[in-house]
């Protein structure tokens, strides 16, 4: 079984889709129709779904700090490897692409760490926000800087 769902956060709408195996996409900037918002009201009906509302909503309360989610996101397996190093940063903590990099056991694949930040499929559970550049500057994100700076800042302000 697979569902689709609609999460409406600080940062705007959240468009998420899971298969039983697990949670395979969280796009930001999603703009649902009017029926899609009247549904995202109601608890979605698949129930890895329903988890991410759960935990979505804890952590944009500012009680959630790790999200405990099975995932499901499609891509190579340096993608996967970058992913999983991601989701290895503490919450309210950045760190540089660089020590990504190193983290994977590519300390020169700088440049193959941020294209992985960019494809990543689930953003803010997998959170490439957390990344910046080596100098402390944000660079890139898929959702807009400001979306990161707002994210960087609320985790900030909630640890």
């Amino acid at each position: 079984m697979t569902g689709i769902s609609y999460f409406d956060s600080p940062v705007g709408w959240l468009k998420l889709e899971a298969s039983d195996d697990g949670l395979e996409s969280l796009t930001l900037n999603a703009t649902p129709s009017m029926d899609e918002q009247v549904a995202a009201k109601n608890m979605p009906v698949h129930p890895i779904l329903k988890l991410v509302h759960i935990q979505l909503s804890e952590y944009f309360s500012g009680t959630r700090f790790q999200f405990e989610l099975p995932l499901s996101p499609a891509g190579t397996y340096f993608q996967q490897k970058c992913w999983n190093a991601l989701c290895q940063i503490p919450y309210a903590k950045t760190c540089c692409y660089q020590d990504v990099a190193i983290a994977v056991d590519s300390p020169k694949a700088v440049r193959a760490v941020g294209m992985a930040n960019n494809r990543n499929p689930i953003a803010i559970i997998i959170p490439c926000h957390r990344v910046i550049g080596k100098n402390g500057s944000l660079v890139g994100y898929g959702g807009g800087l400001s979306i990161k700076q707002w994210l960087l800042d609320f985790e900030k302000q909630h640890k």
